[in-house]
Formats: structure tokens, C-alpha cells, sequence
């Protein structure tokens, strides 16, 4: 193993399901690569890999949902991480959610989540990086993540096999 693989495999943090909707079309994938990448103005960048699906619905879309999930959703983390409507799985058959903007699919186990107005999409190798402006935030109490510790983490979801080739 190179040392940066041991960097990498050292490091544990949040892990969201993305969500997109475009052309009637629905999809969510299990996010690993997130974060915040500008406070003012607040900015969100999340990482879609080339080779899932969701990545291609989120290239037609205009805003996309970030969900943060309690520590006891691991199941649907698994839904999302493992399986790929490439295989005819309906993913939104199994999970709770609505319908947000521009019909976006918002899950309602999540902890914490909100949409973003895609401003830009930077190739960043086998990952594409979407920018996102925050269009629609839950009140702040309902938005507020979960303490640390209360949160599906990294490690947690290092089990799940991706549901779609590397």
C-alpha cells in the first residue's frame, strides 16, 4: 500500500446521498467525496464518480439534494451505495422521500439536507466535482446536523461494495 493509501484510508468523515432528477428521471448515489468550499458565498462542491449512473442524470439536472444520514440508516446508505438503477432497481421504491425542487427526490430519514443550484461541473478525474449554491435549506433547527458521533460516517460504510464498476 503507497503511503497515500494509508493517508486515505486514515481519514473517516460524513457520508451523504446525493440525489438528482432531470427528464422524469430519477437516481441517488451514496457520496463519499464532500464538502463546504466557501462560506461567503456559502458554496457546497460534491463529487459524482464518471462511472454511476447518477452522475449522468446529475449532468442534465439543475439543482441537486445533499443528505446527511442518522448513524442507524446504514441500510439505506446500502441502497444508495450498493445498488445501481442500472440493474432495474428502483432505489425510490424502497426509501421514503419527496418530491422537492424541481422534483429532486429529498429522502425523509435524513438528518440534515438541502438542495443546490448546480453553478458549475469541473472534471476532476474519474470524479466529477458540482458546484452548489444552496437554494432550499429546512429551518435551521430541522437543518442542523446530527452532534458528532450521530452521523453515518466513512468507516461505517467501508463494508459496501459500489454498485457500479470502479
Amino acid at each position: 500500500m503507497s503511503g497515500f493509501d494509508e493517508f486515505v484510508r486514515a481519514l473517516d468523515y460524513p457520508v451523504h446521498v446525493v440525489t438528482a432528477a432531470a427528464d422524469g428521471e430519477r437516481d441517488g448515489c451514496l457520496v463519499g467525496f464532500a464538502g463546504q468550499c466557501s462560506i461567503d458565498p456559502p458554496r457546497f462542491t460534491v463529487w459524482l464518480s464518471k462511472a454511476n449512473r447518477t452522475y449522468a442524470l446529475a449532468a442534465r439536472s439543475v439543482v441537486l439534494a445533499v443528505h446527511t444520514l442518522p448513524k442507524d440508516q446504514h441500510e439505506l446508505a446500502r441502497l444508495f451505495g450498493a445498488f445501481t438503477a442500472d440493474e432495474g432497481i428502483d432505489k425510490f421504491a424502497q426509501a421514503r422521500w419527496t418530491p422537492g425542487p424541481h422534483g429532486v427526490p429529498l429522502l425523509d430519514q435524513a438528518a440534515a439536507r438541502f438542495v443546490g443550484r448546480i453553478l458549475d461541473r469541473v472534471d476532476w478525474g474519474d470524479h466529477v466535482g458540482f458546484l452548489l449554491e444552496p437554494l432550499d435549506v429546512p429551518a435551521p433547527a430541522a437543518a442542523r446536523p446530527e452532534p458528532a458521533g450521530r452521523i453515518l460516517m466513512f468507516r461505517q460504510v467501508r463494508d459496501l461494495d459500489a454498485g457500479h464498476p470502479a
